[in-house]
């Protein structure tokens, strides 16, 4: 299970978490500008750290503010996904897939090479790449890093529809081949469902887990 219990006093809000997520599946946030899911993330990644709190990830503790425990960013076991790929571009994408890999692992390369059909972009170099293709090589280094946890900060939001629709369909496979849990951020409520059977509205800085039926009644209402 994953546990998050943070607090942090802002300037002009507090931002507060208490949360038990499912150890496997996709875990969509939203809420709108400005209201703390990307703090959510970052303090998740050790980017920031809160004033108090706990946060578990599968019984590894990586932050416990009481007993002064706050491991560093590499050893927090994290892969992390932004709206922008953070890519080498004058590296191959088969270079920049290895950066960061733990280890070498051929079968483990092979298998997200071929789920997210890269093979044919291995020897291009990143600059020439499509915004969505760029996406995947993302999607994948972060992958190949062996994460306890994928955290994606509005990962589609740069690409057209057709883009979107071809990386969701990658997306929906991930936590079930590779055992592990996503927290995706979005602001598009269609996507969440597509996605996810776990929900977290934020809005001022507070966190609550949402079922299904409501956020599939806010949808009803944004496309009316």
């Amino acid at each position: 299970m994953i546990k998050i219990d943070i607090t942090h006093r802002f300037q002009d809000f507090t931002f507060q978490a208490d949360l038990t997520l499912p150890p496997k599946g996709i875990t969509s946030i939203f809420g709108p500008s400005g209201s703390g899911k990307t703090t959510l993330l970052n303090f998740i990644s050790g980017k920031m750290t809160p004033q108090e709190g706990v946060i578990e990830i599968n019984d590894k503790t990586i932050l416990d503010t009481n007993k002064k425990i706050s491991l560093p960013i590499h050893k927090r076991g994290i892969g992390y996904v932004f709206q922008d790929p953070t890519l080498f571009p004058h590296y191959s994408v088969e270079k920049n897939l290895h950066y960061g890999m733990k280890a070498q692992d051929d079968l483990l390369f092979e298998d997200i090479v071929t789920l997210l059909g890269i093979k044919p972009l291995l020897k291009k170099r990143i600059a020439y790449l499509s915004g969505g293709e760029k996406q995947r090589i993302s999607i994948g280094r972060a992958l190949l890093s062996s994460p306890n946890i994928l955290l994606m900060d509005e990962p589609l939001s740069a690409l057209d529809q057709a883009r979107k629709e071809e990386i969701l369909s990658y997306l929906i496979e991930i936590p079930d081949r590779f055992n592990i849990p996503i927290l995706y951020v979005t602001h598009n409520v269609k996507e969440a469902l597509f996605l996810s059977h776990s929900f977290i509205a934020v809005d001022k800085g507070i966190m609550r887990l949402k079922p299904i039926a409501e956020i599939e009644g806010f949808y009803e209402k944004e496309k009316s």
